[in-house]
């Protein structure tokens, strides 16, 4: 277990993506089986510990200390692992810290009244960094900044193999991996699971920047943007998806290649075909014919079970980009021109109330598109999606390919309101901010951002929350309404849930206005005005 607790914390506390990649392909040439096994499934989110819960180790630590000194350590730290690793009154007895293997293996079986006595014991031998590795491990949610697909970067480097191999049997595989492991360490073949429907690694594009200045790394020399070279097609907002079907498995993979298909039931059923196909989930609108905003796809994801009356009042369908698989073929060393023929017919053969082909925008030239990029036909398109006809389908993101150009997000200036603590390495900053504009002469809430600030600003606007508190509700407290912040967002709606009563999409904080008064900030008549019609 303390490996495992060294590994987190130093994943933690390295900023860079090669550094994080180089300890975790150290800790699987160094772990044993199953513990390697154990912890590559936390790292990307497949360990689900059914027999504690959250609630039941709060209740420990309240049993360890004054229960209202807890809360108010809570309420500072900001995260339950971290407060109680920290605040944990161990008993002395002979306590040992057993490896991580043991510690699943144990918790697999147990009852949920046995857990929280065994979950004691253990605490109790390990010191605060081993605490917050377990507390963490039991509860999920790492948040270390490593994704399911670097954990699988790092597989793919250990081994010196494709990541594209593991990922293409990825979800036959059973944890803890260790017929995986013997493969990458050379002992043994690679894994050969049953795999029906299997997911296939996604092509992803990079942003497109026309940009006249050449040392922009991303800059695109927008001569290379012609109708002979580029097929052009609108970006919608919602989730990028993989439909497959192989005899009678359906399965709908997110982009990264996680199964969600027991949460739209009602897009299988209309999955009538044999292959697979690379796509857009999305909600159909109210008129049955045009795309509902992305707030109403949220409605429906991450969702164990759906019922009769969310499908019917949010119907979901598969918008087809791409045709990886035709039943018979792999289609994907073809180049685009013949895959999306392929996909014309395929469409017209199989499209059902659920599943529609994506229309091909004209390409006269990169102003046009510009044009069409900032002026689509509907609010819930994005952008464009520029892709040579003769690409391949090249699993990652190669350079040259496919580009994604999106409309430039939405500006409004509003008033920073209340601030809460953040989670993780920013547990003991104020790192969550509510914002609000003018609606009259009282500012109302339109939205909350976490991200778009420097390490250096986040420092200042902690430090001016600290000093400008009016009034305190938990971790969240009140400022002097006087800051201003620019942010930025991709999209507006009408929203009951919010008192504005509008709700916006991806919102981030995209400078700090210091130098204008908070009098000058907009209006809520602004936003109003950002709506589509």
């Amino acid at each position: 277990m303390q490996a495992f607790a060294d590994l987190l914390e130093r994943l933690l506390l390295t900023p860079s993506r090669s550094g994080k990649l180089r300890l975790l392909t150290s800790y699987f040439s160094t772990a044993p089986d199953s513990d390697r096994g154990f912890a590559l499934a936390a790292l990307t989110g497949e360990l689900d510990l059914k027999s504690i819960k959250p609630a039941a180790i709060r209740t420990l630590a309240e049993e360890r200390m004054d229960p209202v000194l807890f809360n108010m350590s809570y309420d500072y730290v900001g995260d339950l692992a971290d407060t109680v690793s920290l605040v944990w009154q161990g008993e002395r007895r002979a306590n040992r810290a057993p490896p991580l293997s043991e510690i699943v293996e144990t918790l697999e079986t147990a009852t949920r009244a046995e857990a929280p006595r065994l979950v004691a014991s253990w605490l109790d031998g390990l010191d605060a960094t081993g605490r917050w590795a377990l507390l963490k491990l039991i509860m999920g949610g790492l948040r270390i900044g490593v994704s399911a697909r670097m954990a699988k970067v790092a597989l793919a480097e250990f081994g010196n193999v494709d990541i594209t191999e593991i990922e293409e049997i990825w979800h036959g595989l059973a944890i803890p991996y260790e017929p995986l492991f013997a493969w990458l360490e050379g002992h043994a073949d690679r894994p050969s699971p049953d795999i029906s429907a299997p997911f296939r690694p996604v092509m992803l594009a990079h942003p497109l920047i026309p940009k006249a200045d050449r040392e922009t790394p991303d800059a695109v020399d927008a001569s290379l943007i012609t109708p002979e070279a580029f097929a052009a097609e609108w970006k919608y907002d919602g989730v990028r998806i993989q439909a497959s079907v192989e005899g009678t498995a359906r399965r709908i993979y997110t982009r990264t290649g996680d199964d969600i298909s027991h949460t739209f039931p009602d897009v299988l059923a209309g999955m009538s075909f044999q292959g697979t196909l690379d796509g857009e989930l999305l909600i159909r609108a109210e008129d049955g014919t045009g795309v509902a905003p992305f707030n109403a796809l949220q409605q429906r994801l991450n969702r164990k079970t759906v019922t009769k009356r969310q499908m019917e009042t949010h119907p979901a369908f598969i918008r087809a980009y791409d045709i990886l698989h035709d039943g018979t073929r792999d289609l994907r060393a073809l180049p685009f021109r013949d895959r999306r023929n392929t996909l014309e017919t395929f469409i017209a053969d199989h499209g059902s109330a659920q599943l529609d082909l994506s229309p091909l925008v004209p390409v006269t030239g990169l102003s046009e598109l510009d044009k069409f990029r900032m002026h689509p036909p509907a609010p819930e398109i994005e952008g464009l999606m520029l892709k040579r006809w003769d690409s391949a389908y090249v699993a990652g993101r190669p350079a040259g390919l496919w580009y994604k150009w999106k409309r430039d997000p939405f500006l409004v200036d509003a008033v920073l309101l209340y601030a809460q603590r953040g989670h993780g390495k920013r547990s003991g900053f104020y790192s969550d901010f509510t914002f609000g504009v003018w609606k009259g002469d009282v500012l109302t809430p339109v939205g909350k951002a976490y991200f778009g600030f420097t390490d250096e600003e986040l420092k200042e606007l902690d430090k001016f929350v600290r000093e400008n508190t009016i009034e305190r509700f938990g971790p969240v407290r009140s400022v002097t309404p006087e800051i201003v912040l620019e942010v930025a967002f991709e999209g507006l709606q009408r929203s009951a849930r919010h008192k504005s009563g509008l709700a916006m999409r991806f919102p981030r904080i995209n400078r700090i206005r210091w130098d204008k008064p908070a009098a000058e900030a907009d209006r809520l008549e602004t936003l109003e005005a950002m709506l589509p019609e």
